[in-house]
């Protein structure tokens, strides 16, 4: 578990920004932006700047790293389309449509969770349901897919927009921190 060491600089949803920006507008023609109601991608193509545009909820630095995670995962031609083409059902979804989006979650979820660690912020596992009643064993068998998903990036290593990523986010808020020293239990999750 991650604990603040002299030097670290807390993260925030704007220094995220700022880190972000700086890594991608010119190199990948993309920025982040905050105090979206609901998360969004915008391709290029369909934005009135001409830049892809990943939005986040209102300023939370939590939402920047998932959004962030969801677009470094995604290919070209998913960049190319709104929302990487994925289908949303916001809150109430009906039994299936939870299990089809914790199936697809947990990947994006192991990267946010790397990202958390670069930037010493506290990671969350979410069902992102809050309709739902919480289910201990559904939040204990996804937090283990996060965690399996979480080690195969450590051993596969990280997306390349990813890796890039996380060393800027490190850069920034945790001088000392490499992606060695990534760790990755189901303890670190309650």
């Amino acid at each position: 578990m991650y604990c603040a060491r002299a030097g670290d600089r807390a993260p925030t949803a704007a220094a995220i920004i700022e880190v972000f920006n700086g890594e991608f507008a010119e190199r990948e023609n993309t920025v982040l932006c905050g105090g979206a109601d609901e998360p969004m991608y915008e391709p290029a193509a369909a934005a009135a700047s001409g830049r892809a545009r990943i939005s986040f909820r209102a300023d939370y630095a939590s939402s920047a790293l998932h959004e962030v995670a969801h677009w470094c995962i995604a290919g070209r031609s998913r960049r190319d389309l709104p929302d990487y083409g994925y289908w949303y059902a916001p809150d109430g979804r009906s039994a299936r449509q939870q299990a089809q989006f914790l199936e697809v979650e947990a990947r994006p979820q192991a990267l946010e969770w790397c990202f958390s660690q670069a930037s010493g912020l506290r990671f969350r596992v979410s069902l992102d349901n809050l309709d739902e009643p919480p289910d201990g064993r559904t939040e204990r068998c996804f937090g283990d897919a996060v965690v399996r998903a979480a080690l195969r990036l450590r051993a596969d290593g990280l997306p390349p927009r990813g890796e890039r990523f996380l060393v800027a986010l490190a850069r920034r808020f945790r001088p000392a921190f490499r992606r060695a020293d990534l760790l990755f239990s189901p303890d670190y999750l309650s």
